[in-house]
């Protein structure tokens, strides 16, 4: 009796302490199972296969209707469409979805239906097909097709339907044994107040519920990473295989501008042109899908630097002025005088967003003008703000509203009906977040539209907006000088060989860089004048090589660039490299002289100022072929004579050229495109013949950016503007007589 008195009601409680105890273990068990059950069921994926059955459907029924509207270069898209719906289909028979669905009686039939469908479209669109899909047995596929839409909707439906009924069913229990666990817990607690030993057991097994929890949050923290690494991986992909797809098909749009040229006959040419646009189309869908793919994994980075504004905006006038002139529109620029000459900013991306303003401003504009106005704002912060404004379709205010959203499949607006990928604004307006700006539109339907692109202003330091003057190296050389010219274009060499010889100087010549490195190797030069684009190795190369001889007085002659690209950049890498001057093409013999008086001192370029006295005035000419102050300026430093014969010699070597172009554009190298107009460029600039300098800069400049066939058009252009040269040469007396 005693014995109970003292140990029976703990021993009772300790029992029924034991009872409770246990059933909260078993109830956390239960909640457990269930929740590692949810976890692994699976449904949610089996559901999410099915949504992907149904919406590959869309897109191949969308397609099927575009293939049989449009020309066979829709049917590869239509095959590759119907291959990865095919696929899907498989997914639908998963173990997983046929314990889901095993007594939905809709599922098996909706299956069978589009088994049926699939051996009836694999003798048209099947691997096993003797030839080219036939646009009849497409056709008569459609209405098959379009009557999937409902089954495969209700079985959408359903799946969805049915994986809600199993959470629900789910979740109430796990709020029943989540009610019995609160219950039994409560009860614990006051057992607990009694019975402290086993209370401080059961807090020892709650740690240990606790730490369970906190691995499991760790395992789906590793998960979310793991998912993030996936969709960064694909945006690689998408960057990497936009970058491979490109390369061949520049030689296609190469090929295709040179099938042009080969006389087709009117309907061959029809279809040249569709096919040339689809595949313009296709190439800026790919590289919207590059920037895309590289705004959204992170690997697009700003490149800002010191940046001289009107040359730029220049840049982008003559890139877009062609486009404009095709459709008979007037292109304005203007900058007010109060935005800086230099700023700090990334030009390749600056100009990329007012590349694609001006270019969506010329594509929805038929009559009228395209404004690019540039102004500085200052409303407590300074903001460089460029307006570009066009008297074009305009919008409505619902198409502004989603305009700088990617557009659905079957998406009405302007935008589409015009062609484009629908990308271009919404990556405009990211690169121009990126910089810590914006852009905003205001348009009105049938005025015109008005896109105003911002920017914060940065202004690089003085000493960058105003370079220090060039160091001189005197050398008071009363001599004359043996001067080594490195320059690949052969009239650009007879142009400087003139000039020097004028200024009582011997001239020696080499076509690239690696030339001139052993030529000054073996033989002593007063002056090396390197061409800063040349092939095998470019100037900035050679004269890299050139400071590092062992031969101290090698290493040391002085360098002068010769280059078209007057900018600052590239002047600072001129200087970087080891050059001691910077002459920008086309070189004057007042600019000749110049630099070699910095170098030798006034004897040197005495010379200079011999002029060709009794030669006749240059009589005027039309200035987009032949620019009189040019020419005046040249006949300065050389006779009329030696002037003519220059220019008969780059006219007569015109076709070679433009075969070199053509080349480049056929084999899909914008490198070698823009090397052969780089050069074309300097020589015609320096004769003064400014229509093929003009056009070469635009190919140059061009090469990289502008799609195959507006290449095409230029180098057609400039081989048109030869003959017509040749005519305004003559017409100027400067045609040598023989």
């Amino acid at each position: 009796m005693k014995f109970w008195q003292r140990f029976g009601g703990l021993g009772l409680i300790g029992a029924v302490l034991a009872l409770v105890l246990g059933a909260a273990v078993l109830v956390q068990g239960r909640q457990l199972t269930l929740a590692e059950q949810a976890l692994r069921s699976g449904d949610g994926y089996s559901v999410l296969s099915l949504y992907q059955v149904e919406i590959d459907y869309l897109r191949l029924a969308e397609q099927w209707r575009r293939s049989l509207a449009t020309a066979d270069t829709e049917l590869p898209v239509l095959q590759l469409r119907y291959d990865v719906w095919v696929s899907r289909i498989a997914l639908a028979r998963t173990p997983s979805l046929l314990r889901l669905m095993a007594d939905e009686p809709g599922y098996h039939r909706t299956v069978q239906q589009l088994e049926s469908f699939v051996a009836a479209a694999d003798r048209v669109l099947g691997a096993a097909r003797s030839g080219p899909p036939d646009h009849d047995a497409l056709r008569a596929l459609l209405p098959p097709l379009e009557a999937l839409a409902a089954p495969v909707h209700d079985l959408s439906l359903a799946a969805a339907h049915r994986v809600a009924q199993r959470a629900d069913a789910g979740n109430r229990a796990l709020q029943q044994q989540s009610q019995l666990g609160i219950a039994l817990s409560v009860f614990l607690g006051a057992l607990c107040a009694v019975f402290g030993g086993l209370a401080m057991r059961q807090m020892r097994q709650l740690q240990q519920r606790r730490l369970a929890l906190e691995d499991l949050t760790g395992h789906l923290r590793t998960a979310r990473r793991e998912a993030e690494s996936a969709s960064e991986a694909k945006s690689v992909f998408l960057a990497n295989m936009s970058h491979e797809i490109r390369t061949p098909f520049q030689g296609l749009l190469g090929m295709l501008s040179l099938l042009r040229e080969t006389g087709l006959q009117p309907r061959q040419a029809e279809y040249l042109r569709v096919a040339t646009e689809s595949a313009d189309h296709l190439l800026a869908i790919l590289n919207d899908i590059l920037d895309m793919s590289q705004l959204e994994s992170g690997r697009l980075t700003l490149n800002a630097a010191p940046l001289e504004l009107r040359p730029m905006l220049r840049q982008v006038e003559a890139l877009m002025r062609p486009q404009a002139t095709a459709k008979a529109l007037a292109l304005h620029l203007d900058a007010e005088p109060t935005v800086p000459e230099w700023i700090v900013a990334d030009a390749t991306r600056v100009k990329q967003v007012l590349f694609n303003l001006l270019s969506n401003a010329i594509k929805f504009s038929e009559r009228g003008d395209i404004a690019l106005d540039v102004r500085l704002e200052d409303d407590g912060a300074e903001r460089l703000v460029f307006v570009v404004t066009d008297t074009g379709i305009g919008m409505d205010a619902a198409t502004t509203a989603r305009l700088f959203r990617r557009f659905a499949p079957g998406d009405p607006t302007p935008q589409r009906r015009h062609g484009g990928t629908g990308l271009g604004l919404e990556i405009s307006r990211n690169l121009a977040r990126m910089m810590g700006g914006d852009i905003t539109v205001a348009s009105e339907a049938g005025v015109g539209s008005r896109f105003r692109f911002e920017l914060p202003l940065l202004r690089p330091p003085a000493s960058v907006q105003h370079p220090a003057g060039d160091e001189l190296l005197p050398m008071g050389a009363t001599r004359a000088l043996t001067v080594l010219v490195a320059e690949d274009h052969p009239v650009n060499r007879q142009y400087m060989g003139t000039l020097l010889e004028t200024l009582g100087h011997h001239a020696h010549f080499v076509p690239n860089g690696r030339e001139a490195v052993d030529m000054v190797q073996r033989q002593r030069f007063d002056l090396v004048l390197m061409d800063l684009h040349m092939p095998e190795l470019d100037g900035l190369g050679a004269t890299t090589a050139i400071r590092a001889l062992p031969d101290r007085a090698a290493a040391t002659v002085p360098i002068v660039a010769l280059t078209a690209d007057a900018f600052q950049e590239t002047r600072d890498r001129c200087l970087l490299a080891g050059m001691n001057d910077f002459l920008t093409k086309p070189v004057s013999p007042q600019d000749l002289a110049g630099a070699l008086r910095r170098l030798y001192g006034q004897e040197a370029a005495d010379a200079a100022h011999a002029t060709d006295a009794s030669a006749p005035p240059v009589p005027a000419n039309a200035p987009q072929l032949v620019d009189t102050v040019a020419v005046e300026a040249v006949l300065q430093g050389m006779t009329r004579r030696r002037l003519g014969e220059l220019v008969a010699q780059f006219l007569d070597e015109g076709p070679a050229t433009v075969a070199h172009l053509r080349a480049a554009v056929r084999d899909g190298q914008p490198r070698a495109l823009s090397v052969h107009a780089h050069a074309a460029r300097g020589a015609a600039a320096n004769l003064g013949l400014a229509a093929l300098a003009q056009t070469a800069q635009a190919l140059q400049e061009g090469a990289a950016h502008l799609p195959a066939h507006e290449i095409a058009h230029l180098v057609q252009r400039y081989e048109e503007l030869l003959p017509r040269t040749r005519a305004a040469v003559r017409e100027a007396g400067l045609w040598p007589t023989r």
